[in-house]
Parts: C-alpha cells; structure tokens; sequence
C-alpha cells in the first residue's frame, strides 16, 4: 500500500512542472493553435534554411566572377532565388494578417467557441490575452529570425543586389523592421476579425488593409529621418557621399543661395543652356538626400511606430472584450 502510495506521489511530482510550464488555459490556447503555431516554426525553419542556402550560392557566383576584385556589369546580380526571397519576405507580414491574425478571434466568435469558454470561469479579456501572447511569440520568432539572418546576408553584399537599401523590398525586411510588420499587421488582422466577427469577411477586409497600408507606408518611408542637403559646383562630379543615398529633391543655385529647378536651364541648345546659366547666375548643384548611414535610426523610429500602434490595437481590443461580450 505505502508502496503505491509512493509511487503516485513520485508520479503526480513528475507532473507537476510540466503543469506549471504550460497548464490551463495556456495550454487549451495552444492545443487550439497547434497547427497555426507549427505552421509558423515550419515557416521560420525552413526560410532560415533557404536564406542560408541563397546566400552561399550568390557568394559562390560572385567568387566565380572574382568580386570584389572585379566590378560586376549591371544589374549586379540577377538570381530568380533572390527575387522570390525579396517577394517571399515582404508578403510575410500580410500572409500573418491574413490567415492567423484575422482568423484568431473571428473564428472562435463565428463557432460559438468563445462564448463557450468564457462561460467556464474564463473572462474573455483573459482569453483574448492569452491568444495575443502566443499569437505575438510565435510572429516575432519568425519575424526576428528571418531578419537577422536577411541583414546578415544583404549588408556586407548590398552593392551586388539589384534592389537598393530605401526600396521596401531592403528596408521593411531588415533591421527591427520585418519583425515590427509582422506584429503591427497581425494586431490589425485580430482587431478587423474581432470587430467583424466572420472569419471570410475579416480576412478579406485585412488583406486589402494590409496592402493599402504597404503603399501607405511607401509614400511616407524615406521621411522617417530629417534630409540633408548638399551643395557642390556646377561642373563638378557628384561627392561619393551621394553615391548610396535616396535622392528626394535637387536644384541648381546661385552664388547668394536663391534655389532653381533643376530643369529651369535644361534648353534645346547648349548655348541657350549656359546662357540661362549666366543670366540667373547659377554656380552649384543642390541635393536634397537622405543618407545609407541614416537607415538604422530610420529603421528604429518607424519599427517604433509600428510597434506603439500595434500595442494601441491591443489595448483597443482588450478594452472592447472588457466592455462587450466575445
């Protein structure tokens, strides 16, 4: 009898941490997800893995060529395995949105299951917080993972990619950027499902959010740092400084400062040309830039953006779950 009485107490205290480690409704959030959440490991294992494989077979082709020692005719580098990698990462955040975001809270409302749960002694901002944390783990593992090994592989290489480093297919899939897209278009998918309550409509609705907030985000990207501005003369080669930066305005001046279009002596003749030029007195050459050595705090401010925003739908959506019943 002590026996087996030993036996059950050893057996319940082998139990016991993992009860603690994943118990309750940790682990009915988790059960419920499986698939979602596997299916997002299975992403970031195997994208690391085609990452790894692309980049060793670009540093193989440019060895070939013998760069860095001999300069490579344009376009740098032309792999269709690149390409699907630039797409691939930049359809990352929307593919999240649309089929685990919009679907976590939308679902569960459409099938009755969280009126079922939180009629078990669960409320329902304690249920939506916990699906937020493992939906939000599982995004920025995969988000983080795949960023880091991406910047690891672009930036020592940039110069032989035929994207540039203010395209979105560079600048949004590097750095703290793809994981902060990921986390912010998520949160929106969850809010849209939340609200709308049907699992189809809400998936539609995030994919055409997500995609209208990409050209969004477009328009406003190379504004995320205060521009530079740099003046040289007229006749002059352009400073090396200007050789990786993202152009946003340029004109012609005078020597007293006064700003031109850069069209305004651009005449049918070369005569006519360096007439308009004596006339309006113009000596330089004025660029409006933005520089490649900006691209980390420009990538932390609107990552931090992102995030604020993410974390506002977050709160919005627990606020809402406290005040109206899922």
């Amino acid at each position: 009898m002590s026996s087996t009485l030993t036996d059950t107490e050893s057996s319940r205290t082998d139990r016991e941490p993992g009860r603690r480690l994943l118990g309750g409704l940790n682990w009915l959030v988790a059960r419920q997800h499986r698939t979602a959440l596997l299916g997002i490991l299975a992403v970031a294992v195997v994208g690391a893995g085609w990452l790894l494989y692309q980049r060793g077979k670009m540093i193989q082709v440019l060895e070939a060529a013998g760069w860095p020692d001999k300069e490579l005719a344009q376009p740098t580098f032309s792999s269709g395995g690149v390409s699907l990698t630039l797409s691939a990462l930049g359809t990352l955040p929307v593919i999240l949105a649309v089929f685990l975001g919009a679907p976590l809270i939308a679902g569960d409302q459409e099938h009755g299951t969280a009126q079922l749960v939180t009629t078990q002694s669960v409320s329902g901002r304690r249920w939506l917080a916990a699906k937020f944390v493992w939906c939000y783990s599982a995004v920025l593992l995969a988000g983080v993972v795949l960023s880091v090994i991406f910047t690891w592989w672009w930036k020592p290489y940039r110069s032989v990619f035929s994207s540039r480093w203010s395209e979105g297919t560079i600048f949004d899939n590097t750095g703290p950027m793809l994981p902060a897209f990921c986390l912010f278009l998520t949160a929106a998918g969850i809010v849209i499902g939340l609200l709308l309550r049907r699992v189809l409509m809400s998936m539609a609705v995030t994919f055409l959010f997500a995609v209208f907030f990409e050209v969004a985000w477009g328009e406003v990207r190379m504004y995320l740092a205060p521009s530079r501005t740099l003046a040289y003369p007229l006749e002059a080669d352009q400073p090396a400084q200007l050789n990786e930066s993202y152009e946003l305005d340029r004109w012609i001046g005078s020597a007293d400062g006064h700003l031109y279009g850069w069209g305004l002596c651009s005449k049918t003749s070369e005569a006519a040309s360096d007439a308009c030029v004596k006339e309006h007195g113009i000596v330089n050459n004025v660029f409006e830039y933005v520089g490649f050595d900006q691209m980390p705090a420009m990538q932390w401010t609107g990552a931090g953006i992102l995030l604020v925003a993410t974390a506002a739908l977050t709160a919005f959506a627990l606020w809402r779950v406290s005040r109206r019943p899922l």
